[in-house]
């Protein structure tokens, strides 16, 4: 690891000491120290619900609280804490980095954001399993993010599938455009904040399909429909565009190009200090394809990391001591 004093960059209008990506118990453990720390902290992240903890329904083992817990509150009060020091939170989607720039920057659909230091913990929730006819009509009516294209589908019809916190504001989005959104629940639920998931229950444009996945996007040169199967019926619904948002159980990596070492099963790879081969570039959470997947162990990582990266911007050569919140 590189302990020289790293150019004093943060004073400059728009940059962050650090830019945290994904903001679950290891980004938003992380948060509250670098913060702390008087550090200027951005946590950059797709909702609340986005992540494994804000899907789990309860949680009786973490440290120091003996009752169970939702998930979705826990993440909660932890980003409280980490906003409580000064941490920024926004809700937004990582398209991509530039990670040899100075400062580091960070795109969204929303705008670029510039840091001295980056630390990734998305997760390992990412998908590899496609739809039929997805990767062929991506850029054709197939889309990862209604912020960047929504404006493309004014006055068409257009499906979103998903039901968490990221697929609910993106189908909100694409109401403001769209002649009618078409949510694709995969559960017989929506999973996000009650008050998205009571926002979008009134929307007039929004329908909402429940217990429904897809089966094949159809198309030849454009994307012209959805075939689904609800309730073990199929359907077909006419779309000009389809906005992916599921999950699965791979590292959270494809925001970052080949600027980031990872290994065989996509898992990036660091040392000691949680720092990848990128300078300045840190990894926290399941994104490192640990065997035993705890939130505790997810926070401890971001403790630890956050830490790091305050010796490393302050060129400091031991860790410091910190016993306290």
């Amino acid at each position: 690891m590189n302990f020289e004093l790293v150019v004093e960059e943060s004073s400059k209008p728009n940059v962050y000491d650090v830019i945290i990506i994904g903001g679950g118990p290891s980004g938003a453990s992380s948060a509250t120290y670098t913060a702390r720390a008087d550090l200027r902290t951005l946590v950059i992240d797709k909702g609340v619900t986005a992540g494994a903890l804000g899907m789990a329904s309860k949680i009786a083992n973490y440290p120091g609280l003996p009752d169970p817990i939702e998930g979705v509150e826990l993440v909660r009060r932890m980003r409280h804490q980490a906003r409580s020091f000064g941490a920024t939170f926004i809700n937004e989607r990582v398209l991509r980095v530039n990670l040899d720039s100075s400062p580091k920057q960070v795109y969204t659909g929303e705008g670029v954001y510039q840091g001295r230091a980056v630390i990734i913990a998305t997760g390992s929730m990412g998908r590899t399993n496609r739809f039929p006819g997805e990767e062929r009509l991506l850029g054709r009516g197939v889309s990862y993010c209604a912020t960047c294209d929504a404006a493309f589908f004014r006055d068409r019809d257009v499906a979103v599938a998903g039901s968490n916190d990221e697929a609910i504001e993106e189908a909100l989005t694409l109401a403001r455009f769209a002649s009618s959104v078409h949510v694709l629940s995969p559960q017989p639920e929506l999973r996000g904040s009650e008050e998205l998931v009571e926002e979008l229950k009134g929307h007039d444009g929004v329908t909402i399909h429940r217990s429904t996945r897809i089966k094949e996007i159809r198309g030849e040169n454009k994307v012209d429909a959805v075939e689904v199967i609800a309730q073990g019926e199929t359907e077909i619904i006419s779309v000009s565009g389809v906005f992916i948002y599921l999950q699965g159980n791979v590292p959270v990596t494809g925001f970052l190009g080949e600027q980031v070492s990872t290994n065989d099963e996509g898992c990036l790879i660091v040392d000691e200090y949680y720092q990848t081969n990128a300078e300045g570039v840190f990894a926290i959470g399941d994104v490192l394809c640990k065997h035993v997947k705890q939130a505790a162990i997810a926070a401890a990582e971001g403790v630890e990391a956050a830490v790091v990266v305050d010796r490393y911007l302050h060129g400091r050569k031991q860790l410091r001591a910190d016993w306290g919140l």
